[in-house]
């Protein structure tokens, strides 16, 4: 086995993965800057997106307020409110199919769907949270305009709409009182927020919402003074939540086969970071190291045949793998006893190694996006007041190996080397409860 590893890890060293090599702090220096640039308005890979959205004040209590959480191809509507120990209750939670998903629609009537799903509890509150989880430009008055659908969903003329100011007037076309407040964010930041209500009895230096699932992305709390490209904001006492989009950052170390793999991709040059570690993109990526290796003589003939006629790869089947590498029934596990695709146990060990190689250089990159804020807030450096970081997504925590590798890198790195502390939760209804503060609270 250790003749198989080293010859892994000479192959990949040879094509620029070895996650060994990269350097902590010089790239959390690097991210840092790029942050720098995002809030100054100068350019950059992050375009950390003011989101208007202050994070302070106390959640009222008793006072209902009806909230959407539209993404991907379902739309959920409910009503929620904090009781007098600031716990959530949710009424009236409905789910509905997302407008666009089922056959393309106009402008007209995608708004016009959404308020038929708000009819049954449109009279039970003034104010509306909206998680819009498409890219969406946030303005100052807290309505969101879009910048574009997903390819899940079809709506004519919707580019550069503005999604609240369109709801209410689709209201009001059906004869309810479109008097209301809307206030639109995406899931990343309900989830900060959600994750902040979780556990009002606990202290927390600061907190971060981090996804990792599909996609991924980071926000968190900064202070105004440092939100440069917005003055109005500058000389205003306090802190707002950025969206940082971190999974655009175009800084971070990849191999010669990352950017082979980037080329193929839909939007080459483009969500670099997020191509590099979260699920959308895993298995694919995986699948290129894996037909490199093939190519470099790391297989067996009939195993390298399999793989390079393989033309798909998904990080479940990756993450199978890893569970059960003796399963039938994995396309990459299918047969040390057999002459399926790893038809020997080298060849099985070798695909075990790369996968663990690619997840580990993930686990240790989001170390380093988290380090990266909690150095730029200079919170989380006194262990008895760590920050929360609420976290989401099937990829952080339904895969085998990456929570246990990230645990190692913050203890190991951010703990012991860097004085940084953090405490990982996962908030329940993180998303609806998240919307629901910011819609009370903004």
């Amino acid at each position: 086995m250790r003749e198989l590893k080293a010859k892994v890890d000479g192959f990949l060293k040879k094509y620029g993965m070895d996650y060994k090599n990269i350097s902590i702090e010089k790239e959390c220096n690097t991210f840092i800057a790029e942050m720098k640039k995002g809030l100054e308005g100068t350019g950059g890979t992050l375009k950390m997106l003011c989101t208007y959205l202050s994070p302070e004040g106390e959640i009222p209590v008793r006072e209902p307020v009806i909230v959407i959480d539209a993404g991907g191809t379902n739309l959920r509507v409910a009503v929620v409110t904090f009781d007098s120990k600031k716990t959530p209750v949710i009424e009236d939670f409905k789910v509905y199919p997302m407008p666009g998903t089922q056959g393309e629609l106009t402008k007209e009537e995608f708004f016009h769907r959404i308020a038929e799903y708000l009819a049954p509890v449109i009279d039970r509150s003034s104010k509306i949270g909206f998680c819009f989880s498409y890219p969406t430009e946030i303005l100052p008055n807290r309505d969101g305009k879009l910048i574009g659908f997903t390819k899940e969903v079809r709506v004519r003329d919707m580019n550069g709409e503005e999604i609240g100011a369109n709801l209410l007037t689709a209201l009001r076309a059906m004869g309810y009182d479109g008097d209301k407040r809307v206030v639109v964010l995406n899931d990343t930041v309900a989830t900060l927020l959600g994750g902040k209500a979780a556990q009002p009895q606990r202290s927390f230096d600061s907190f971060i919402g981090f996804i990792l699932g599909t996609g991924t992305n980071t926000c968190y709390i900064e202070t105004n003074a440092n939100i440069i490209k917005v003055p109005a904001l500058v000389n205003k006492p306090g802190s707002t939540i950025i969206n940082i989009e971190s999974g655009g950052y175009g800084k971070a170390p990849g191999s010669v086969i990352d950017g082979y793999f980037d080329t193929m991709t839909v939007d080459p040059g483009r969500q670099l970071f997020e191509k590099m570690i979260s699920g959308a993109y895993q298995g694919q990526l995986i699948l290129q190291f894996l037909r490199k290796a093939a190519a470099e003589g790391l297989f067996s003939s009939e195993f390298a045949a399999r793989v390079c006629n393989l033309n798909e790869l998904t990080t479940t089947e990756v993450n199978d793998f890893c569970l059960q590498p003796y399963s039938e029934d994995n396309v990459l596990a299918c047969g040390a006893k057999t002459t399926g695709c790893a038809g020997n146990i080298a060849d099985q060990v070798v695909v075990y190694y790369i996968v663990d190689a690619v997840v580990e250089r993930a686990a240790k990159l989001v170390a380093i996006n988290l380090a990266a804020i909690m150095l730029k807030t200079g919170k989380g450096q006194n262990p008895c007041l760590p920050v929360c970081v609420t976290a989401e997504g099937s990829t952080f925590y339904k895969s085998k190996l990456f929570k246990g590798k990230l645990e190692y890198y913050v203890k190991e790195y951010l703990n012991d080397q860097m004085g940084l502390y953090c405490e990982f939760i996962h908030a329940d209804k993180a998303t609806l409860v998240g919307t629901a503060i910011a819609g009370l609270l903004n």
